[in-house]
């Protein structure tokens, strides 16, 4: 442990109130075989905005999934904004990134996607059996190059075309949370 000067991590953070603590720690290499016997993993197809995937993790953790993919064009999972949204969520869910379109099949999971226009209603879906939740980039969607086995709609009312990727994610891992407790 080392103190340092007066306002030595306010020159080198990336924020204007830096938290006093300041740790250098070695990333987990995650594999996406790790995965094998998932019960849930979300597939994070090329989510471009660090916060909304810093979100993601920490969504991810609080509803008990067991990974998270980055499909390569995704955000560095390691960018300090993704870090922070994360709330250290990060570092306590495996994450995979930068994985090829056709590397999903080692998950040998069914690949479920999420779309605003198609598919069936998330909550008259059996979450209970195991699955991979492909949720779209913020821009375009999910890739049509991911075999998507079935898909997920989050019905909504007001006149936004479909809800943020974060909060869609939000959503549905923890509607399967639900239905998983109930059972």
């Amino acid at each position: 442990m080392y103190d340092l000067a007066a306002h030595v991590i306010e020159r080198v953070a990336s924020t204007e109130a830096p938290q006093p603590l300041l740790a250098v720690v070695r990333i987990r290499q995650h594999e996406i075989s790790d995965f094998a016997g998932a019960a849930l993993v979300v597939v994070a197809d090329r989510i471009a905005d660090p916060g909304n995937l810093g979100t993601m993790l920490r969504s991810c953790e609080a509803a008990g999934v067991n990974g998270v993919v980055l499909i390569t064009g995704s955000a560095d999972p390691y960018n300090p904004k993704v870090v922070r949204a994360s709330a250290g969520a990060l570092f306590h869910v495996p994450v995979v990134a930068d994985i090829a379109l056709h590397e999903l099949q080692a998950l040998r999971l069914p690949l479920v996607g999420t779309s605003s226009h198609q598919g069936k209603a998330y909550t008259d879906t059996d979450l209970t059996k195991p699955f991979a939740l492909v949720m779209g980039s913020e821009a375009h969607g999910v890739s049509d190059e991911i075999p998507i086995d079935s898909w997920l709609t989050i019905a909504h009312v007001g006149r936004a075309e479909s809800l943020n990727v974060a909060m869609a994610t939000t959503v549905v891992v923890f509607e399967a949370l639900r239905q998983r407790a109930a059972r």
